[in-house]
C-alpha cells in the first residue's frame, strides 16, 4: 500500500467510531487501535518497528515547528505526520514474527506486470486485465536490460535452488501459456490442439502436458518449430502447409475434433482452421494478438455452439504453478533456447531475436 493510501485510511479510522481496524493485503498487515490523546506514528516498509508515542496536541505543535518535549526541532521525523488518536505498527511480512518476504541475495524472478490495485478486477485478482496496469518496457515502467530494475515486492516470485537463472528466464512466456490452461481447466481424457509452435505454443503444451490430457497435437508451418516441439516430448505434430490440419485433427481424434484449440498465433483463415478442427461444444482459446479487422466465422461458430474465449497474460499464481513444476522436473524448458549471447553481443542476439536469420524459438542474453 502507498504511503498516501495509509494516510487516507488512518485519517478515514480516526474519524470513524471504530476502536480498532485491522488490513491486511498481499502479506501486509497494518493494526490500528485508538486510544485518547495518544498517536503512535510508525514509518518502516521492511519490518516492524518501535512506534513514536506522544499526544496529538504536541504533534500538532510539532508540525507547526515547535519541538516535542525533549527532542530538538531538527530532530523531529521528516514525513507525514498523522494527527491521529491511533496505535499502528505496519509488517512488510506474512505475520509480526515472521521474516520480510524479500531478502538480499534472495534468488528471484519478477512477474512485468502490476495493476492500479483499485478497479474491480484488480479487487477480484484478475489484475491481468486492468485497464491501468503497468507493463515493463512497455507502459510507465522502465525496462529490464539494465543491470538493476526496479520492481513492486508485489511482483517478485522466488525461484528456490532447484531453478536455474536460465530457466527463470523463460518463466514468463510459460506462464502465459500456463494462463490459458489454468483458464480453460485442461484435464485427463481431452484432446488438445495448439496452433502456433513459438514460444508462447510451446509453453502451451508444457503446461498442458502435465496436465494429462488423451492427446495433445502442436501445428505450425516451421518445420524447425514442429521439431523443437517433438524433442519436449509432443507426439503429434502437424506442418499445416503440408498437410490438411483439419483432416488429420479429425483422423487422431476419431472424426470429433478437438476439445480445446490454442491459438498462439492468428490470423482470419487460422481462426477458421481452428473452428473446423473443434468438437461441436468446443473451446477456441484466444492467446494471440490478432489484428483488429480479422474475420471470425461466427456462423460457423454458432451453428457448433463453440465458445470463442481471449487469454491475457497471467497471474501470479501461473507463475508459482510454472517454478513449481520446474523445479520438480515436469516442465523442462531448456530446450527451448536455440541460442545464447553474452551481454557484449546484445546487438547481434537482436538482430537474431527480431530478423530470424535462421532458425530460432528463443534467444537468451546472458549478463
Amino acid at each position: 500500500m502507498e504511503m498516501e493510501k495509509m494516510i487516507e485510511l488512518i485519517d478515514a479510522v480516526s474519524k470513524s467510531d471504530l476502536t480498532g481496524f485491522k488490513y491486511e493485503e498481499e502479506g501486509i498487515k497494518l493494526h490500528l487501535s485508538k486510544k485518547e490523546n495518544t498517536c503512535y506514528v510508525t514509518e518502516n516498509l521492511s519490518a516492524p518497528v518501535n512506534a513514536v508515542t506522544t499526544s496529538a496536541a504536541e504533534i500538532k505543535k510539532a508540525a507547526e515547528g515547535d519541538q516535542i518535549s525533549g527532542t530538538s526541532a531538527e530532530e523531529t521525523p521528516v514525513g507525514n505526520v498523522v494527527e491521529s488518536p491511533l496505535v499502528g505498527t505496519f509488517y512488510a511480512a506474512p505475520a509480526e514474527d515472521a521474516e520480510s518476504f524479500v531478502k538480499v541475495g534472495d534468488r528471484v524472478t519478477a512477474e512485468p506486470q502490476y495493476g492500479c490495485g483499485d478497479c474491480p478486477q484488480c479487487r477480484i485478482g484478475k489484475y491481468n486485465i486492468c485497464k491501468n496496469k503497468k507493463i515493463l518496457g512497455a507502459t510507465y515502467w522502465s525496462g529490464s536490460f539494465g543491470e538493476y530494475v526496479v520492481v513492486p515486492e508485489k511482483t517478485v516470485v522466488h525461484l528456490g535452488d532447484d531453478v536455474s537463472f536460465e530457466e527463470g528466464a523463460l518463466i514468463e512466456p510459460i506462464a502465459v501459456g500456463m494462463h490459458a490452461v489454468r483458464e480453460r481447466d485442461v484435464s485427463i481424457g481431452q484432446n488438445i490442439l495448439i496452433i502456433g509452435a513459438g514460444t508462447i505454443g510451446l509453453g502451451v503444451y508444457l503446461s498442458a502436458k502435465i496436465c494429462n490430457p488423451s492427446k495433445i497435437i502442436v501445428a505450425d508451418v516451421v518445420d524447425y518449430n514442429l521439431e523443437m516441439a517433438r524433442e519436449l516430448g509432443c507426439e503429434y505434430t502437424i506442418n499445416s502447409m503440408k498437410e490438411n490440419l483439419e483432416a488429420e485433427v479429425k483422423k487422431l481424434t476419431n472424426g470429433e475434433g478437438v476439445d480445446i484449440t490454442f491459438l498462439a498465433f492468428g490470423n482470419a483463415p487460422v481462426v477458421e482452421s481452428a473452428s473446423k478442427c473443434t468438437k461441436e461444444g468446443g473451446v477456441i482459446s484466444e492467446i494471440a494478438v490478432i489484428p483488429n479487422g480479422t474475420g471470425c466465422p461466427y456462423n460457423m461458430i454458432q451453428v457448433k455452439q463453440q465458445s470463442l474465449i481471449g487469454s491475457n497474460m497471467y497471474v501470479r499464481k501461473d507463475y508459482e504453478v510454472v517454478v513449481e513444476n520446474m523445479a520438480k522436473g515436469r516442465i523442462d524448458s531448456k530446450k527451448m533456447v536455440s541460442k545464447i549471447y553474452p551481454i557484449e553481443e546484445f546487438t547481434a542476439a537482436m538482430e537474431m531475436a527480431d530478423k530470424r536469420t535462421e532458425p530460432v524459438v528463443k534467444v537468451m542474453l546472458k549478463f
